[in-house]
């Protein structure tokens, strides 16, 4: 069987080592990481989209905004790949219990209290991608209208990579909660998700509107932080 160890960290691949793992024989990375890594990409070019803007006099209303979306955007992709790491190690726990010995109720037992801790954390890692995703696509959001019109179709893009990620991640969240021996923490992050779901889809509709419009907007009240 292919080692399930994850490299020490995806960051350190380049782009091509990266894409030969996924599509290698070993379990990771595997969905929860690619999310992640889409969700990078997408905070990157919220980022970009803030550099391309900050310091032109055509927006200089908006100099406060594009200083702290370049901030979050750069932060929140250096979370997304960490957030990759992190999933491919719950997801190495998660098959590491599952290979438990079955030999007596002792071990059953023990096995089931291992996969249940392993799966509540394979659900937690891509729920925070989630989380993430939300913040990512409302920075993007903000961007619209008040940013250089000639990059108006990368915060479409990033949106889009937001959006995708967030569904990937979600899925894998839902598809570990059945081995989680919790009702309770399995409720709530079902309905965790699919509330952050929704809000993400409304804003992503939000910004395709806007971007297609080209209307200009006026400066926010309060800036991303």
């Amino acid at each position: 069987m292919a080692d399930l160890a994850p490299p020490s960290s995806f960051r350190d691949l380049t782009l091509g080592a990266f894409v030969e793992e996924l599509a290698s024989a070993a379990p990771v990375p595997g969905g929860g990481s690619a999310s992640a890594v889409a969700a990078s990409l997408g905070a990157a070019l919220v980022a970009m989209v803030a550099s391309l803007s900050e310091g032109r006099p055509k927006y200089a209303a908006h100099a406060e905004l594009h200083h702290a979306s370049q901030a979050v955007g750069r932060r929140l992709a250096a979370r997304f790949l960490a957030l990759a790491d992190e999933d491919a190690d719950a997801y190495a726990d998660f098959a590491a219990a599952m290979k438990l010995p079955r030999d007596s109720d002792a071990d059953r037992s023990a096995r089931t209290a291992a996969l249940s801790q392993a799966a509540r954390r394979a659900a937690e890692v891509p729920l925070l991608t989630v989380e993430a995703c939300l913040e990512l696509v409302a920075t993007a959001e903000s961007l619209v209208g008040r940013s250089n019109a000639n990059a108006s179709s990368d915060l479409d893009v990033a949106t889009l990579l937001g959006e995708a990620a967030a569904r990937g991640a979600a899925a894998n969240v839902l598809i570990n909660l059945p081995s989680v021996d919790d009702e309770t923490f399995s409720g709530e992050a079902t309905a965790k998700v699919m509330s952050l779901l929704d809000s993400i889809e409304e804003i992503v509709a939000t910004v395709h509107a806007g971007v297609r419009s080209g209307v200009s907007r006026g400066p926010l009240e309060t800036t991303p932080g």
